[in-house]
């Protein structure tokens, strides 16, 4: 079993693309058209990122500070290194894996949690 596609909620397209295109170095592919807007992005062996601008029923709700204790996507990145730098002179915030791994996590805008790993 394979995973298709992982959807998202998204507040602000535009704030979202930055995060996903210029932090993760992501690319959109084509969407199709769907009674809410967003924006999908590619990974390999055909799996998608899902971005959807629509209400979360998540505002407001307290979040752990560390990523790795709540609901997260783990993503195996070619340019760990790469990706690290571009988060930190952004500003966003990150945190270590607590079990002493090479994995990092981030938030993105909306507070949705994903786990680096730099891939073998």
């Amino acid at each position: 079993m394979n995973i298709a596609h992982i959807g998202l909620l998204v507040s602000d397209l535009e704030r979202a693309a930055a995060f996903y295109e210029q932090m993760l170095g992501l690319q959109r592919i084509e969407r199709p058209q769907l009674n809410f807007d967003g924006l999908w992005y590619g990974l390999d062996a055909g799996q998608q990122i899902h971005l959807m601008l629509l209400d979360s029923p998540y505002t407001g709700c307290d979040k752990p500070d560390h990523g790795g204790r709540d609901n997260h996507i783990a993503m195996q990145v070619e340019d760990f290194d790469g990706i690290r730098q571009r988060l930190d002179a952004a500003g966003i915030t990150t945190t270590q894996s607590k079990s002493g791994r090479t994995a990092l996590f981030c938030r993105d805008p909306d507070g949705n949690t994903f786990e680096l790993i730099p891939a073998s």
